[in-house]
């Protein structure tokens, strides 16, 4: 009698980047997407911006001083860093390599300065773009917030046009038109990176009883 087989791989934990201009909806993306796979883990950026209505410091950031920011960065804490409408942000180097040794996937929220870095660190990083379906609906959307006003407004559709220019240095794009679809097509890019063969690190077959 044949016994019936299954395979089985070790893989090292996959980087996922997902970038976007301001209002652009990324934020309600990743958590529609963390209830859909809540085994990836989600990267918490450092900022030296201070904290918006609602936010929590140690879930949506690390808010912090310029000048802690500077030390971490000089006792380099930091995967990558940049400066971003008049701000620090950057991605802990830590937590990312923990999650990587251990198998562990995890999702970095960062702009196209930190991607380029963090893709020249780490090649193997799957980058995913994500683009307003107008120019409109941005407006629409930066305006609803309700926490710019129009002069940053202004700066910030000037500064996701410099953006979008980044798109083709990324390796899959969404234009988030509806929130369903474009988590459905987000756990879609995911499941597919985890079932790459070059991602695999060990191949072992075990029978099934």
């Amino acid at each position: 009698m044949i016994r019936k087989t299954t395979s089985l791989a070790r893989r090292d934990g996959i980087i996922f980047i997902l970038s976007a201009p301001s209002g652009t909806g990324k934020t309600t993306l990743i958590k529609a997407l963390r209830e859909l796979c809540p085994k990836i883990r989600l990267s918490i950026s450092y900022t030296t911006r201070r904290r918006r209505k609602g936010e929590v410091h140690g879930r949506d950031y690390y808010f912090v001083k310029p000048a802690t920011f500077v030390g971490m960065k000089a006792q380099g804490e930091f995967a990558e860093w940049a400066r971003v409408h008049d701000f620090f942000y950057a991605t802990p180097r830590g937590p990312l390599e923990q999650c990587v040794r251990r198998g562990e996937d995890i999702l970095l929220d960062i702009d196209v300065q930190g991607a380029t870095k963090i893709k020249r660190k780490y090649p193997a990083a799957a980058s995913i773009f994500l683009i307003p379906p107008s120019w409109r609906e941005l407006q629409r959307r930066l305006a609803r917030r309700g926490t710019d006003g129009k002069d940053t407004i202004r700066r910030r559709l000037a500064n996701a046009r410099d953006e979008i220019r980044e798109i083709i240095k990324y390796d899959y794009f969404v234009v988030n038109r509806d929130v369903k679809a474009s988590v459905e097509l987000l756990k879609s890019i995911f499941e597919a990176e985890r079932a790459k063969t070059s991602r695999v690190k060990e191949w072992r077959i075990e029978p099934l009883d």
